[in-house]
Order: C-alpha cells, then structure tokens, then sequence
C-alpha cells in the first residue's frame, strides 16, 4: 500500500522544524519556534534541498493535528469576566468593517497598478482573509491560480514575520520567546486530559457539521470554552505541546513553498511586502482610536486587525497573553467578512 506521503521525507523536515526552531530560540527572534521552524523549512523548500534524499514534503493536513491544539488553548482563556466584556467590543467589531474593505482596496489598487495583474487576480490575491476560500473564488472567476496562490500565501507568511518583529521592538523584547507560553491553566490530570480530548475530537466533528469559519479551530475552541466555563475541567495544553504546535504549523507553511514557480515569486513578494506593509500601516492608524473606544490595549487592537491566518495570530496572541479572546473573535469576523466583502463586490467589478 502506497501512502499519500513519504514517511521518512515528513520526519526529516520536522526534524529540520525542530532545530530551526530551537536555532531561533537561542537567537532571540520573536515566537522563535514558530518563525525558525518556518524560515528554515521554507528555505529549503524554495531552494529544492534534499535532505539524505528526500525532498521537503509535509502534507497539508498535518495542519488538521495541530490547529486544534490551538483552539483547546485559547478554551481555556474563557472566563465569565472574558465573557461579561465581550458587549462592549462593539465600536471595534464595526470599525473591523470598515477596515476589511479599505485594506481590500488598496491591495486591489497595488495589484493593478504596481503589478499589471489582471482584475481578478487582483481582486481576490488583495483579500486580507481567507486563503483557502480566496483561491477558489478567485480561480473560478479566471484568476491565475500560481499568482493568486503566491500573494495569498505571502500575505500570511510575512505578517507572520512582521507582527511579532514590531512587537519585540516596541517592548523591546523578543515575544513568545519561552517556548510555548499558552495560557496559564491548573496541572492536567487524567480527567483533563480526557475531556480536553473529547472536546478537541467532537468539535471538530460539530465545527464541520456547522460549517463554522476555519472550523479546524474555532469548533474545538469552542467545546473547550464550554468545558472551562461549566467548570468540567480548568486544564489546557501544556507549554511543550503548544510549542510543538508552533513547529508543526510552521512546518507545514514552510514546505508549501515546494514547487513553487521561481519566475513568478520575485513579482509576487514585492507586491504582497507593499500591499501588508499598507494593510499593517492602516491597522495601526485603526488602533489608536479603536483601544479608546473599546477599551482594549493599542497592541491587542493591532493584532486583531493585521491580516494574517486565524491560527497563526491566535498563537502570537498567546504568547504574548494579550486580549486572546478579543483577538481570536475579531480574526474570525475578518475572515467572515474578507469572503463576504470579495464575493460580493467581484460581481458588480467583474
């Protein structure tokens, strides 16, 4: 029986993952074993290394094992305070609807005048949400797929980069730099475990079922707030599996620049640095204004507008202990209304 993967190539670049990300650690860049595992294992990618012969290969369910891990953690987070605040984010949740068209706009206008890219692959490689639903979308409406693949994918991958690095030099200390830093939560005994791995299986079940945004996490998540507002259990993950948690997800973003094409990626990465460094810029200037509004620090408003993947911000937001909740709810709104905004508009710009 053939299996859909190279069982040896997976080990060796998580293996490659892992040093990338303990390399990052001793260094001191921010959220080290997420970004080192990531730079190391795209480098390699890009560049068609083989590792005693493999090539780079992680596939992307891999992803469906760690996402969850997430949304158990950020479960935890969940306590009747957390909840009692959530009336007041209002005013941020409308600014949020703002802010998605005006960032779609100007990415759109970046694409079509810096880079001569057509309207549809403009349009839906500017959505600032929703990768997976932004290529299909776009690929349906005459896009080129490689184009719109390759700003879909930047856009995540150097917010990634970008966020935590303006954060270590505003607090002028490297973020997540201990490891997994998750929530803090009680020792977990056998019963935890047992009703953290109910609620991470069956919300993945309901999350699908439902059909909920980016239901890999949110549907776990959701179980798992239950559970720690019931009082069924007050554990979450430990440190060392949200640290591997971060390995595995920057693993995998990291192989997927396997087979990419190289002429195409120079013009990609020019246009998608200008159009997150202007989608960054305008949600710093929503910041301000917003934190005075709803009552949230400037840095959590920020993090809760920049436009990378629901997961990937999540994670920063733990290591960071910053507004978890607030930060997890306003990413899965952005991703609801990128979709929404994209979807409707293409039919009057088409």
């Amino acid at each position: 029986m053939r299996l859909p993967f190279d069982p040896m190539g997976l080990a060796l670049t998580l293996a490659l993952g892992t040093a990338g990300g303990l390399a990052a650690r001793v260094i001191g860049l921010p959220l080290p074993l997420l970004m080192g595992s990531l730079c190391v294992v795209g480098g390699a990618a890009a560049f068609r290394l083989r590792l005693f012969g493999r090539a780079v290969a992680v596939p992307q369910t891999l992803r469906m094992v760690f996402i969850p891990v997430i949304g158990l953690a950020i479960g935890g987070a969940f306590t009747p305070s957390v909840v009692a605040e959530a009336p007041r984010w209002w005013p941020s949740l409308l600014a949020l609807c703002l802010f998605i068209p005006l960032a779609h706009v100007i990415g759109y206008r970046i694409f079509r005048r810096i880079g001569g890219l057509s309207k549809a692959t403009a349009w839906f490689g500017a959505t600032p949400g929703g990768l997976i639903e932004s290529v299909t979308l776009g690929e349906e409406a005459g896009a080129d797929p490689q184009m719109l693949v390759l700003l879909q994918f930047l856009r995540l991958i150097l917010t990634i980069v970008l966020v935590p690095t303006f954060f270590t030099f505003l607090t002028g200390h490297a973020v997540g730099s201990a490891a997994g830093a998750g929530v803090a939560g009680a020792p977990l005994g056998l019963i935890d475990m047992a009703v953290l791995t109910a609620a991470g299986l069956a919300g993945l079940w309901l999350g699908r079922m439902l059909r909920l945004p980016a239901y890999v996490m949110t549907g776990p998540l959701a179980l798992s707030a239950l559970a720690h507002l019931s009082g069924l259990t007050h554990g979450v993950p430990p440190d060392w599996l949200v640290g591997a948690t971060q390995i595995g997800i920057g693993s995998v973003l990291g192989a997927r620049f396997a087979g990419m094409p190289r002429g195409a990626l120079p013009l990609a990465a020019r246009l998608a640095a200008l159009n997150v460094c202007a989608a960054l810029l305008l949600a710093f200037a929503f910041a301000f204004p917003v934190a005075a509004l709803s009552d949230q620090p400037v840095g959590a408003v920020f993090l809760a507008f920049a436009p990378g993947g629901l997961a990937e911000m999540s994670l920063i937001a733990l290591s960071l202990q910053m507004s978890i909740i607030y930060v997890t709810a306003h990413h899965v709104a952005r991703i609801v209304l990128s979709v929404t905004v994209a979807r409707l508009v293409w039919h009057r710009l088409g």
